[in-house]
């Protein structure tokens, strides 16, 4: 059982247009809504996996309503934290050359009481046996500090569970306190929080170790194009999975931590299944997350033998 926690779940509701054009009425070639949040992403890749999974989620309003619903028409567990705010409604456009331009709006203020909810019902229903990961994704919204995500690792890790933390900025540098078992930073992510700027791939397996010693037990850093890095204790790789043509990167990298925590959450054989699911994502439309029909594992490099000479961004 892996259970994913997203304190500032949304709609996500994505436009494919051939160009955007500023300021002029455009015209939509497909449009789709989906489940959004970090959090619901991976369960919705677990879920395609065959893993099982339930995505604890503050819910709010009409939309809140919707998201609960379609998760669940996905065969879903959902355990619902409600809150009087509305759950808020992202936009994506994607163009045809393959750009992304994202609308993501605020989300509700939670209370203190909301906050102490969504606290409870993790430590309650979901820190005990039965439980391998949980998977605590995305921003955090109005109304929670950013020692709300070091707090729910430690309670997690109390209850004998393994914690996977996708999240950045204060709350991230927050949390590493706490020893959460794995951080999943993209590249930008990893630069602000170790405030360096990383030109090879040498820098960010440096930065990644910052982090380590900092206190996360590892660190899965996704460098975009170039590939993937993960540090721990018991070693460093480094792993690629080429893609012809990107339709949509919305939730790929949450793909990516479905797909290593979905491979036991730890080695090269975890990093190599994090590609894969990445690879196959970036290749679908919205925030579409992949079935294992799409996964091209034969395409994905991994090695311990780190290219960090190698320039990022190319």
């Amino acid at each position: 059982m892996i259970v994913t926690i997203t304190p500032n779940p949304s709609l996500d509701r994505t436009y494919e247009l051939s160009e955007l054009q500023h300021g002029e009425v455009n015209r939509a070639l497909t449009d789709r809504v989906d489940p959004g949040g970090k959090g619901v992403n991976v369960s919705r890749a677990l879920t395609a996996a065959g893993h099982r999974t339930t995505a604890v989620l503050p819910l709010g309003g009409l939309s809140g309503e919707l998201l609960a619903r379609l998760l669940r028409n996905q065969g879903i567990d959902v355990a619902t934290v409600p809150v009087g705010g509305e759950t808020r409604i992202n936009v994506s456009v994607v163009t045809g050359d393959g750009a992304l331009t994202k609308i993501n709006a605020p989300g509700p203020e939670l209370s203190a009481e909301e906050s102490a909810a969504l606290l409870a019902t993790v430590r309650r229903d979901f820190t005990g046996p039965g439980v391998d990961w949980l998977a605590c994704c995305g921003s955090l919204p109005r109304g929670l500090t950013p020692q709300w995500y070091a707090e729910l690792v430690g309670q997690v890790h109390s209850g004998g569970a393994m914690i996977a933390l996708d999240t950045s900025g204060p709350a991230l540098l927050a949390a590493l306190a706490a020893r959460p078992d794995v951080v999943k930073p993209n590249v930008d992510e990893l630069a602000e929080a170790t405030g360096r700027r990383l030109v090879t791939v040498g820098d960010a397996l440096d930065a990644a170790g910052e982090l380590r010693k900092r206190g996360a037990r590892q660190v899965l850093a996704s460098l975009g194009a170039d590939g993937m890095l993960l540090a721990a204790e018991e070693g460093n790789w480094f792993g690629t999975a080429p893609v012809a043509v990107v339709r949509s990167d919305v939730g790929a990298g949450d793909a990516s931590l479905a797909g290593f925590l979905g491979a036991g959450g730890a080695g090269p054989k975890a990093l190599a299944a994090a590609l894969a699911h990445g690879a196959a994502a970036v290749q679908l439309p919205g925030s579409v997350m992949p079935s294992p029909s799409d996964l091209r594992p034969s395409a994905v490099q991994v090695t311990a033998d780190l290219p960090v000479e190698r320039p990022l961004g190319r």
